[in-house]
This record gives C-alpha cells, sequence and structure tokens, in this order.
C-alpha cells in the first residue's frame, strides 16, 4: 500500500516587527492543504527575536509538522541562537546540518552560502578573506552532506536557503547571481539525489530547475510565488508517495 505525502514550502517571508499580512493565510493554507511544511529560510526581516515571536504565533494553529533553515536575514542582528530556540519552542524542527524523518520521508536542511556556480565559482585563492568566504560555502555543503547521507527513506527532502544551481535563480540581475547561492551545494545533492530540494532567497529567480544528476529544485521564495500565483497562497505543495507499513494479521 501506499500514500500521498505532501509537502508545502515557502520562503522569504521576512517577518518584520509590525507583522506580515499574507503570514497567517499562507500558514493556514498549508495546514488546510499538506502534510508538512517547510520554511526555506529569512523567516524574520532583521533577525530579531520578536519577529521570531510574531512567526511562532502565526504557527500556533498549525498542527501538522514544520520544519524550517534560517537564511541570512536571520543572522543579520547577532541574535540567530535566541531565534532559533523561539521556533523550537513553538514545535518547529530547526535545521542546521541535521536529518529528520518525517512520514516516511528524510528532510536534510542547512542555511547554504554564496560564491556562484560551475567554473565561475569563487576558488580559495589569494587574501585569507577570500578563502574564509569560500570555506563556508565547503562547509554547508559538507553539512548538507552529511545530514543527506544519515538518511535512509525512500525519498529524501533538501531544505536551504541560498540556490544549489544556477536554474533557479535565472530572472535575477546577472551582476548578484554569485551572491544567491553556490554550486558547492548541489554536489552533495548529485551523490545523494533528493526527490525535492527547497531553496530560496532568489526573489526573482526562476521557480524550477535541477541538478545535474536529475533531482527537481524549487525556488520557493515568498515574493517570487506572490507573482507567479497572483490570488492564490503563497506556497509551492509538492507530492510524493511512500510505502505504507504491511498491516497485521
Amino acid at each position: 500500500m501506499t500514500d500521498t505525502i505532501r509537502t508545502a514550502a515557502v520562503g522569504d517571508m521576512h517577518v518584520p516587527r509590525g507583522g506580515h499580512a499574507g503570514l497567517q493565510p499562507a500558514f493556514n493554507a498549508a495546514a488546510a492543504s499538506a502534510d508538512v511544511l517547510v520554511i526555506a529560510g529569512d523567516i524574520t526581516d532583521y533577525g530579531l527575536p520578536e519577529e521570531a515571536r510574531i512567526v511562532a504565533s502565526a504557527l500556533a494553529p498549525v498542527k501538522i509538522p514544520v520544519i524550517a533553515v534560517l537564511g541570512n536575514h536571520d543572522f543579520e542582528s547577532g541574535h540567530q541562537a535566541e531565534v532559533t530556540k523561539i521556533l523550537v519552542d513553538a514545535g518547529v524542527m530547526v535545521l542546521d546540518g541535521d536529518a529528520q524523518e518525517v512520514a516516511g520521508v528524510g528532510f536534510a536542511g542547512v542555511k547554504g552560502f554564496a560564491g556562484g556556480f560551475g567554473p565561475r565559482a569563487l576558488a580559495p585563492w589569494g587574501k585569507e578573506s577570500i578563502k574564509n568566504f569560500v570555506h563556508e560555502a565547503v562547509n554547508e555543503a559538507l553539512k548538507l552532506e552529511s545530514a543527506l547521507a544519515r538518511l535512509r527513506t525512500p525519498h529524501r527532502v533538501a531544505i536551504m536557503h541560498y540556490a544549489p544551481i544556477l536554474g533557479t535563480v535565472q530572472g535575477e540581475p546577472l551582476e548578484i547571481y554569485p551572491f544567491l547561492g553556490s554550486s558547492r551545494l548541489e554536489d552533495p545533492l548529485n551523490r545523494y539525489p533528493a526527490s525535492a530540494v527547497f531553496h530560496g532567497h532568489a526573489h526573482r529567480g526562476s521557480l524550477e530547475g535541477r541538478t545535474r544528476e536529475g533531482s527537481p529544485v524549487h525556488n520557493v521564495a515568498m515574493p517570487l510565488l506572490v507573482q507567479a500565483f497572483p490570488g492564490r497562497p503563497p506556497i509551492r505543495i509538492i507530492e510524493l508517495t511512500v510505502a505504507l507499513p504491511a498491516a497485521v494479521a
């Protein structure tokens, strides 16, 4: 027997201290239509605890599992540990190189980092500051690979904030491509293919792309979803089919 697991995903909500009018409708739609909610970073606007508390309050009526990663905005004020604790206390599974199984589907999550794509990606050469920048991307990729490798589920879902491929940032100004993601994040996905990959950060990018090995990548930045699907809740729902345990006679 099989069952269909529906994952609703959104990122880049950038919830400010004054609240976000689209937040509750998006969460309500996810709770009504999906089995799991994924949040792909930039949950808050300035990474402030009071912003995280608004998100936690909006999640209170949501009774499905919620899995999230942080984004660059969530680090802005240096309170990322407190932001994480507020979300965790609200029942959110915040992943940072961690793996989590929910409803027979394995989820692996990291923030990710920038650096560019393919042969034009920034190399760890020259000044120490450049090397440190590149090593940040390498470390995030290693964390993602470790999390994916721990999953033994038929379906793997990868969550990150930065883009792992060029395809889903296309539509953004060319000048900022290197700051929107890193193909170093794609390498683990080619070794451990995923049934779905969710990211945000590229507000004017493209909705979909694929890794070199064929894993589907979905850009779920809320501004992009609002533009692409006017009049609909800004969430993306992906369905995965999982096997159910055999009935005991």
